[in-house]
Parts: C-alpha cells; structure tokens; sequence
C-alpha cells in the first residue's frame, strides 16, 4: 500500500513538472474581443506553423500529461480496492472479536452451570447414599441408580479452539 502511494506522489510530481514546463513554453496569443472565432482560430494556426517544434514539444506535453493522469486514475483505483479490503479485513475481524466476547460470556455461563450442577449432582448423591439402605428395605430396590456416568459439560480453550467436553460428576 505504501508503494503505491509512494508511485502516485511521484506521478502527481511528474505531472505538475509538465504543466509548469508547459506553461513556461505557452504562447499567449490575446486576440480581441471583436475577434470572430474564424480569425482566432487562424491566429492559433498562424503561430503553429510559424513554431512548430514549440507546438509539437507542447503538444507531446499535453500527450504525456494525459497519459500520466490516466496512470494515476489507475494507481487511484488500485489504492481504492486495497483499502477497501483492508477495511473489509478489518470489519471481519471487529465482528469476530465481538462474536468471540459472545461466546467466551456463553462459555463462562455454561461452566457455571456446570459446577453448579454437579455441586447439585453431588448433594443428590450423597442423599442417595443415605437413603438408599432404608429405601432397600422398604422397596427392595435402589432409590437412584447412574452415578458413575452422569457427566455435566465443560468449555475449555488452548487459545485458539474451543472444545466442549463432558465431565464425569
């Protein structure tokens, strides 16, 4: 991006270079308000043919002029589409970070729950523990049953990805 403007700056330079070079070459031919456009037109030739290589060098400025102001429309261009990619780049990436922030307060949320659920879990199970002998003798059958599978989500990161993995409570 940087070359690019350098390249403009330089063709900016070189274009004003070619009008101040033209300027001093111009001749000034001032005709009269009573002129009618035939006879300025015939002033303007008169002095061409009377100066042809002044004509010719001030028309090849004018040619290179033109020819640079182009280049230059070009670079514009150029400098425009990357800039909008850059900006493009940059829109992406804010949204992210924002959908990242979203997802972390998600994560953290979910955690939460975890540890509160299986802190839950755990009560249950200790009050499974209690009630399950006296449950036997009056039901002859366990009170609750699946302790060694229950698992409660956990979201972790090693930076960059993020897993959700079931904890065994």
């Amino acid at each position: 991006m940087q070359d690019i403007q350098a390249e403009i700056a330089v063709i900016r330079s070189q274009i004003n270079q070619l009008r101040r070079e033209g300027a001093s070459l111009a001749i000034n031919i001032t005709p009269s308000q009573n002129d009618s456009p035939q006879a300025i037109a015939e002033a303007y030739r008169r002095h061409a043919r009377e100066n042809p290589q002044l004509f010719a060098e001030l028309k090849g400025i004018d040619d290179a002029i033109a020819a640079l102001e182009a280049q230059l429309t070009d670079k514009q261009a150029q400098l425009k589409s990357r800039g909008g990619y850059i900006t493009r780049f940059s829109e992406h990436k804010e949204e992210l970070e924002k959908a990242k922030t979203k997802a972390k307060a998600h994560a953290e949320r979910i955690n939460q729950l975890a540890a509160e659920l299986a802190m839950e879990i755990n009560n249950l199970k200790t009050c499974a523990d209690n009630l399950t002998p006296l449950y036997w003798q009056v039901y002859y059958k366990p009170f609750i049953t699946g302790f060694k599978t229950i698992s409660v989500p956990h979201v972790r990161s090693d930076g960059d990805v993020w897993t959700i993995v079931n904890r065994i409570v």
